[in-house]
């Protein structure tokens, strides 16, 4: 004949308790360490995508004016190292091109966009405008 069954399950200890607590604030102190980087590269992603806007917005523009205008006049625009200021830290400006022979029907433009947020940093897009 057997006695009472003893319960031989033990509850969880202060030990194990505070070994679980130290390794969940680790994890959430890795998280958290995530957040700065993701609001950095959220800007920087930000203002790359403000300053293509901008950019193809000065293309289109471009492209329609006369091919004889003075905004199609070969040098950079505005001249010396002005720079249009498109607001949010950006400043634009373009340059133009006359192609030699037998590309002489053609002008290289090249739109800088350019601003200084967490660093300097541009983007330049060119098309080739036709007679």
């Amino acid at each position: 004949m057997t006695g009472p069954l003893r319960n031989t399950e033990r509850g969880t200890t202060l030990v194990e308790l505070l070994a679980a607590l130290i390794v969940i604030s680790i994890g959430v102190l890795a998280v958290i360490r995530l957040f700065p980087a993701g609001e950095r590269n959220q800007l920087q992603d930000r203002m790359m995508t403000m300053a293509n806007h901008f950019a193809q917005e000065k293309l289109e523009y471009l492209s329609s004016v006369t091919w004889n205008g003075a905004e199609l006049t070969p040098g950079r625009h505005p001249a010396g190292t002005a720079a249009e200021d498109v607001g949010s830290n950006l400043t634009r400006f373009y340059e133009v091109e006359s192609m030699a022979a037998p590309l002489d029907n053609l002008k290289k433009v090249t739109v800088t966009v350019s601003w200084n947020v967490m660093g300097p940093r541009s983007v330049a897009t060119t098309t080739y405008l036709r007679r």
